[in-house]
């Protein structure tokens, strides 16, 4: 099968993953029972979007948006491990019952490593997850990658670093840059048309706009010009399709992983969270940190919107779904434009019924559970996006010249920077709240909400950086007095100590930031980025309660048919 057909053909058996509903037991790999219990810890939600107030061009364009994000599946796979395709055409030859099971599991994960489990392995035959992922050459070494970096002159060692290029090793054995536009060259050749097609569909100016430069980016690996299209987008289609965040590469945090998120705005929800973009330059001066670690200036954008999801693939798909995203990562566009964050309500909805209601009533005291809200923890994911835009972003070299802080403290940045957004968005919102910017009744309800996220994000494993990273916010807290065990084994919340904790937690992850000190990250992360006996306690009464949600895309599917 040609390349671009075999990559349309596994979209297209990505697509039709099917959405079921306690870890498989320890064994080295687990029958079909076992993997249909790991499977149930995704609480099915069929995602629907009403889409009767969307003009017929829109519901045009957006089917053709769906199609082509439909792509981003494929391209994943291929990002994850070299070995992924093959994997899955075989697995796919497999009409047992163990086999279809697989085939299941591996969709979830999009590879054959079970993400909540440390990526352990569920299939006979495969390595280890490849902390590289398919980004750097079979066989080369971290060390090997460094070492040549570091002769390449100034150009060349941005190109290697980007994030939109892969590391390969020549038929001479030597290491060699290659663009993404050419190696996934077939599949983004139709992205692209695809994305050309719904610009030409649609009749609002900033979607055409965008599309057709995100189509360009697709076939000349130059991004930039589609990020500020994208920051400029203003349109009742809200699409994110392309190579954006970082987390597969666990070697350098470096390289963009394929994704999709396709959705339509809420207007109404939109227009009411507008008003926080007007706060940031406050919340930023306010911040507990050293005066010059602070930008005395953001960038004049900060658009939020809140839509709600019609699809979602790739590394947006893998899975623990993603709530909300602050993008681009390009820190040239955020440092003069802002970022975008954007919510995704009805995800978000699903999720808090689904699985935050039922943590709480296992894992809080009877009265920090009967103050969880959605409304602190919709609010709180969202200034957690908006947090990824404040605190330092560049490191200044002893020599003079500047890096950012993701090349500074290199592959521990992840899950240093989320702990950093939910940290820094309690501080934020504690901020609003004592101005009497926010409701004062939300201050009875976030803590306790704010907890019961904390025990869902963890459970989403170690080796994912939202739940490293939540990891030691816990054992910051609990290490504070902010939150303490009870007989009874829940969990409650000093109030007090609690606003302390986090002004100082948020004060130590800015500055191990501000200052690019990577050996501190790394101390930060190994002595609290742990599972504790007290919280593992909890963990394990939460067996029975999904992990995360299965979202079954039925608008997607009626739109664009699989």
């Amino acid at each position: 099968m040609r390349p671009v057909l075999r990559s349309l053909a596994l979209a297209a058996a990505l697509a039709a993953a099917p959405a079921l509903a306690a870890p498989p037991p320890p064994q080295a790999f687990p029958a079909a029972a076992a993997l249909r219990q790991a499977e149930a810890r995704y609480a099915p939600v069929d995602v629907k979007v009403d889409l009767s107030g969307l003009p017929a061009p829109e519901r045009a364009a957006l089917a053709k948006v769906v199609e082509a994000a439909r792509i981003m599946d494929a391209l994943f796979l291929r990002q994850v491990w070299s070995g992924n395709d093959a994997l899955l055409l075989e697995l796919l030859e497999d009409s047992t019952p163990l086999g279809r099971a697989r085939v299941t599991y591996f969709l979830r994960n999009k590879g054959p490593w079970d993400r909540l489990e440390g990526d352990r392995a569920f299939v006979p035959g495969v390595p280890e997850k490849p902390k590289a992922g398919n980004f750097y050459p079979a066989g080369a070494t971290k060390d090997e990658v460094e070492r040549w970096v570091a002769t390449l002159p100034p150009d060349e060692k941005d190109a290697a670093t980007g994030f939109f290029t892969l590391i390969r090793r020549r038929p001479d054995g030597k290491l060699a840059i290659v663009p993404y536009s050419l190696e996934y060259q077939g599949e983004l050749s139709r992205a692209a048309e695809l994305l050309r097609e719904a610009a030409g569909l649609t009749r609002d100016a900033t979607l055409r706009t965008f599309l057709e430069a995100r189509a360009a980016a697709f076939l000349g690996n130059a991004y930039r010009e589609s990020d500020a299209a994208w920051m400029r987008l203003d349109s009742a289609v809200e699409p994110t399709v392309g190579p954006y965040e970082v987390y597969e590469d666990e070697w350098f945090n470096a390289k963009a992983a394929f994704e999709a998120f396709v959705g339509v705005r809420d207007d109404a929800e939109t227009a009411k969270l507008a008003r926080f973009a007007a706060e940031l330059q406050g919340i930023e001066d306010a911040l507990p940190i050293d005066a010059s670690l602070k930008n005395p200036k953001l960038g004049a954008l900060a658009p939020i919107r809140v839509v709600n999801e019609v699809f979602a693939a790739g590394d947006a798909a893998k899975g623990i779904q993603t709530a909300a995203y602050n993008l681009p990562n390009d820190e040239y566009i955020t440092r003069t434009m802002g970022s975008k964050r954007v919510m995704l309500k009805n995800v978000q909805e699903a999720k808090f019924e689904k699985v935050l209601v039922p943590i709480a009533k296992v894992a809080l005291s009877p009265a920090d559970r009967a103050n969880v809200a959605f409304d602190p923890f919709f609010t709180h994911i969202l200034m957690h996006e908006l947090v990824h835009g404040l605190g330092p972003h560049e490191v200044k070299l002893p020599d003079g010249a500047s890096t950012t802080v993701r090349a500074a403290i290199a592959e521990t940045y992840s899950a240093i920077e989320e702990a950093k957004a939910d940290v820094g968005g309690l501080f934020a919102l504690q901020k609003l709240l004592d101005e009497g910017k926010l409701d004062r009744r939300m201050e009875r309800t976030l803590y306790p909400t704010f907890l019961a996220g904390a025990f869902r994000s963890i459970r989403f494993g170690l080796n994912e950086a939202h739940g490293k990273g939540m990891a030691l916010q816990i054992n910051w807290f609990l290490d504070a007095g902010a939150i303490t065990e009870r007989k009874d084994g829940t969990f409650a919340i000093d109030g007090p100590k609690m606003k302390e904790a986090v002004a100082s937690l948020t004060r130590e992850l800015m500055t191990v930031e501000g200052k690019g000190d990577h050996a501190a990250a790394k101390v930060l992360l190994e002595r609290l980025g742990v599972i504790r006996p007290e919280v593992k306690r909890v963990l394990d009464r939460l067996a029975r309660v999904p992990v995360d949600i299965a979202p079954r895309f039925v608008t997607a599917d009626q739109l664009s048919p699989r």
